[in-house]
């Protein structure tokens, strides 16, 4: 779609704020309130006496006032897509403080729910007032209950028919319970040439409707301030997975202390409630509790998700990784669980457990259903993971005036935009 001049330096209003952008642009009507809602956010240190009608720089501020932040909430969700509110939400609470007028219900109620709002709702969890709890709660199980309608059929699934795979029999119900594959490789030997044919003496199918517990599942979390997204799907992914009769699930999370979270995995909004976002990080001892949980090393998954920077005994932590591989158990570290592009993570650690056979990698959670089926399966997960590459770092576009990185004079984003951004230009 092509813009005229009037309606290209309108756009570049928008984004450079008025003062001596050199556009001569003046806005009314909703622009003017655009207009103010950017200035709230990205120009909160700018003159408090500034007007977007006269042109001079912007910067009404977000002063720490519940009905001041109120309308902005209202604004922002009046003018712009989902995508970019949550963007600009996060920005507000690393900005001017919104953090601590997040503790007020009111506020809790006009925000947009998503999965970086429900980390730092869990990083404040501990000094959220009474009166403003419920409303916390609320704002948590709409994002968990969100996150589970997308992701726990497929997940169940994927399990389900990975369970099924990995239990073999010789009997084979059903014609659709061959594994046509290994039965093949198995009667080799029984080749008619000239049939060019071979004769299955021995069938090799799956076994169905297991009721036995057939793989034990250990989610070690870290919960420091880097890994809010992951804490938030894990927990999800917790819920989901202890939902599955023929796994045994458990849910460890920690920082320099370790909780054991199973017995709350029937409600992931209490699993949730149960870290505590922050704080440092001892992986050791939380690898060591989670070595008492396995009695059954040939048939655990243990699933570390971390970014690896070690508060603790880094030595002894590398030893009880080798014990645990060493006696069967399948070991899977996570840098990450989450959608927010490749994370930062201690490297040397990295490569200490990959010399260990355990891959480290990070899992978006749109694929963590088919990471644990090939879990269950023992496939290689090293090869998974390469099939799977981690998403990239996304260009920082969160902050406003930065959003000339992406864009030319006739106002087209460039590739290295990410959506919130294309959104937010369809928007204007």
């Amino acid at each position: 779609m092509t813009t005229g001049p009037q309606e290209r330096m309108r756009r570049w209003r928008l984004i450079l704020g008025g003062g001596d952008d050199g556009t001569g642009t003046l806005l009314g009507g909703d622009d003017a309130r655009i207009d103010a809602a950017l200035s709230a956010l990205y120009d909160s240190d700018a003159d408090q006496g500034s007007s977007s009608q006269t042109g001079r720089q912007r910067g009404s501020g977000l002063a720490a006032s519940v009905p001041r932040v109120a309308r902005w909430l209202s604004d922002i969700r009046t003018f712009f897509p989902v995508s970019v509110v949550q963007v600009m939400q996060k920005d507000a609470i690393e900005r001017v403080g919104l953090t601590r007028l997040l503790l007020e219900p009111e506020m809790l109620d006009a925000v947009e729910p998503n999965v970086h709002l429900v980390g730092t709702l869990l990083s404040l969890s501990r000094v959220i007032p009474e009166q403003a709890r419920e409303s916390a709660r609320a704002v948590v199980r709409t994002v968990t209950t969100d996150l589970e309608r997308r992701l726990a059929q497929p997940t169940r699934s994927a399990v389900a028919g990975a369970l099924n795979r990995a239990s073999r029999t010789s009997r084979p119900r059903r014609h659709a319970d061959i594994d046509w594959d290994r039965t093949i490789r198995a009667n080799l030997r029984n080749y008619l040439p000239r049939q060019r044919t071979i004769v299955p003496e021995r069938l090799i199918g799956y076994a169905r409707k297991q009721q036995a517990v057939a793989r034990d599942v250990i989610i070690c979390l870290d919960q420091s301030g880097s890994m809010a997204s992951s804490v938030v799907y894990a927990g999800v992914f917790g819920a989901v997975l202890a939902s599955i009769r023929s796994l045994r699930t458990s849910v460890v999370a920690f920082d320099t202390s370790v909780v054991d979270l199973t017995d709350q995995l029937s409600d992931p909004v209490d699993v949730l409630f149960g870290t505590q976002i922050g704080g440092g990080t001892d992986i050791n001892r939380a690898v060591a509790y989670c070595q008492q949980l396995i009695t059954r090393p040939a048939s655990t998954i243990f699933v570390l998700i971390s970014d690896l920077y070690e508060g603790g005994n880094r030595d002894e932590l590398l030893h009880r990784i080798g014990e645990m591989t060493a006696a069967g158990t399948q070991v899977i570290a996570l840098l990450a669980l989450s959608d927010d592009g490749a994370p930062s993570y201690d490297h040397d650690n990295a490569a200490a457990l990959a010399g260990l056979g355990v891959p480290a990698f990070a899992c978006t959670p749109d694929s963590f259903p088919d990471l644990m089926a090939a879990a269950i399966e023992r496939r290689d997960i090293a090869q998974w993971a390469r099939r799977h590459p981690p998403l990239p770092h996304s260009p920082d576009l969160s902050t406003f005036g930065r959003v000339m990185e992406c864009v030319d004079m006739t106002f087209r984003p460039n590739d290295g935009c990410n959506d919130a951004a294309r959104r937010w230009y369809a928007n204007i």
